[in-house]
């Protein structure tokens, strides 16, 4: 490491494409109702949940109202303990307020898109105006001049009703979202399982069909774990891209704000909005508004697999794996081998990183007692890392963001693809007594 600068910020800001066929390529336009209806799945399929479309069409054919769905939700979600566990705090009469609101735009004629009356929830992690932020601890992270995270205020200005906030593992410091502060939401496919984490309430919503949209944020897999346990569509954007300010993540360059959705077309959608750039926010300002690119037939349809990290998944996901990319390349895809290098130095760099800067982002000092005793030790290792080591990491992430950039130039088109967890689930091992 000794030739190579230490990195503090990953952010990469993609250039404009300089082909006069692109200039509405950074078009801010959302989709229509009517686009995104298009879009879903077919009513008739056999889907197991409810998509934002499946909302907007009700409501414009009058057979439901917003007001009606977020009633009937709030009753489902009190009634039965594992949705209400998924859930850390909810404030019925702002829930209904804006379902009200919602419900006039809709008897008006005048909704706002295709987001307007879907109802969505938020991880723990952000700030929400009126709520407290506990990011599933027993501390209190409650900013005292309120506020909501740029990111949700997006949803909640395209009309989405947010039902409240949503359990995650405690400080978001491990992938089980075994919460013994809050209690653990379980898999909605199977009770024997945990959810992931640390946005495992954010999965938990969606996979039990409450909500077709849930916010998540990850900084090492907190999207992605629990999407693949409870059989979802998560994302991870690119690092800078979603401003949650004023919220101050404890992992300012390991951590984002994404989507986890029900559908490709509703994680897309729910993206796109939250991602409309902040210009009081340094790197989102930096961004274009995203949109979906263009359809180019002549864009090489590259796969790359690093054969090493795939061996390291169980024979079950590595045989899904095997039949995506089989589907894929029926498609006209083409494999091809790389090389990842250093992939257990990097998670030691990145556990370095990100365990630091969630100790000295923490406003408690000493550690306070009532945290469990895993993230205890977690953070006890982080505030022991030395000032050389953290940098080495540094230095490390430069390495790792080079040959990634090295891999993308030589060869254009390139999509790295991987299993998302090296199981196909969590089972709780040990019943009622782990939890």
């Amino acid at each position: 490491l000794k030739n190579y600068e230490p990195r503090y910020d990953p952010t990469v800001v993609k250039l404009p494409p300089s082909s006069p066929d692109h200039k509405d390529y950074y078009s801010s336009s959302i989709p229509s109702i009517e686009e995104i209806a298009d879009q879903q799945p077919h009513p008739s399929s056999p889907n197991r949940y409810h998509s934002s479309s499946f909302y907007t069409r009700q409501y414009q054919s009058q057979q439901l109202t917003p007001t009606k769905v977020i009633e009937g939700l709030l009753a489902r979600i009190s009634a039965r303990k594992e949705h209400s566990t998924a859930f850390l705090q909810i404030i019925p009469e702002k829930v209904i307020a804006a379902a009200e609101a919602s419900t006039s735009r809709y008897a008006n004629g005048k909704p706002l898109g295709p987001l307007d009356g879907v109802p969505v929830a938020i991880k723990d992690e952000i700030d929400l105006d009126g709520y407290e932020r506990t990011m599933g601890s027993p501390l209190d992270f409650t900013r005292k001049e309120g506020g909501t995270s740029w990111c949700i205020r997006k949803w909640e200005d395209a009309g989405a009703i947010v039902l409240g906030k949503l359990n995650m593992h405690e400080l978001g410091l491990d992938t089980t979202n075994n919460n013994p502060t809050h209690g653990t939401p379980l898999n909605p496919h199977n009770p024997h399982y945990y959810t992931g984490g640390s946005s495992g309430g954010s999965a938990y919503a969606v996979a039990a069909g409450l909500v077709p949209i849930t916010h998540g944020a990850d900084g090492g897999g907190s999207i992605r774990i629990p999407a693949s346990y409870c059989g979802l569509y998560g994302l991870k954007p690119t690092h800078g891209r979603v401003s949650i300010s004023p919220t101050l993540g404890l992992a300012p360059s390991n951590g984002v704000a994404g989507p986890i959705a029900s559908s490709m077309t509703d994680l897309e959608l729910a993206y796109r909005i939250m991602a409309t750039p902040d210009s009081s926010n340094a790197a989102s300002s930096l961004f274009a508004p995203p949109t979906s690119p263009p359809t180019d037939s002549h864009r090489p349809k590259l796969l790359g697999i690093c054969r090493p990290w795939f061996a390291t998944a169980s024979p079950s996901v590595r045989s899904a794996c095997d039949t995506a990319l089989a589907q894929y390349t029926s498609l006209g895809y083409e494999t091809i081998d790389i090389t990842l290098p250093y992939l257990h130095e990097g998670q030691l760099a990145h556990a370095a990183t990100i365990l630091s800067e969630i100790t000295s982002g923490l406003p408690h000092h000493p550690l306070p007692p009532s945290l469990s005793p895993s993230n205890k030790l977690l953070l006890g290792v982080g505030a022991c890392v030395p000032a050389a080591d953290f940098l080495l990491a540094q230095k490390m992430r430069s390495v790792l963001m080079q040959h990634l950039a090295h891999l993308f130039r030589s060869h254009p088109g390139l999509l790295i693809v991987t299993p998302t967890t090296p199981n196909a689930g969590w089972r709780i091992d040990g019943g009622a007594n782990d939890l």
